[in-house]
């Protein structure tokens, strides 16, 4: 197997995100995202590929001046523990620094990941941003069991 490469997604991912997305989605870990909300959204995706195979995900959804989130992270199961992850969050970092926001956040199940790619908790009440744009149509939003993660860079 070759090393993964990240890339800017395309409307050419659409479909291989879509499923990717919605396999989480039925797992109760991720949001939903239409195809037509993905294809709006392409822009905001990169994806990572071993041999032209997309194996990964993520997008930066910008929440304020100041602030943006990490959302739809996903990687293939038999990719898992190889540093893909990590390899996707450092270019959703960078795109961040390019656009010069100084902090990116995630709600996540995966706590020791983010802590291990250079995130520390904190109280998801100071992301009114996040509540107001996405907690409110979701089913968990009186229950919300996932964790806030945040990342300053300089």
């Amino acid at each position: 197997m070759s090393a993964a490469i990240c890339r800017s997604a395309t409307l050419e991912d659409v479909e291989p995100l879509y499923l990717m997305i919605e396999e989480y989605a039925q797992r109760g870990i991720m949001l939903p995202r239409s195809r037509k909300v993905l294809e709006r959204q392409i822009d905001q995706f990169v994806v990572a590929e071993i041999d032209g195979r997309v194996v990964g995900c993520g997008s930066l959804c910008r929440l304020g001046n100041d602030l943006v989130e990490v959302r739809s992270l996903g990687l293939r199961d038999e990719c898992k523990g190889q540093g893909i992850g990590s390899m996707i969050v450092e270019e959703l970092t960078k795109e961040a620094r390019r656009q010069k926001i100084p902090k990116i956040m995630a709600l996540t199940y995966a706590v020791n990941f983010f802590l291990k790619n250079g995130f520390h908790i904190v109280n998801k009440e100071i992301f009114p941003e996040k509540v107001w744009t996405d907690c409110v149509n979701c089913s968990k939003q009186d229950a919300c069991d996932e964790i806030a993660v945040l990342k300053m860079l300089d």
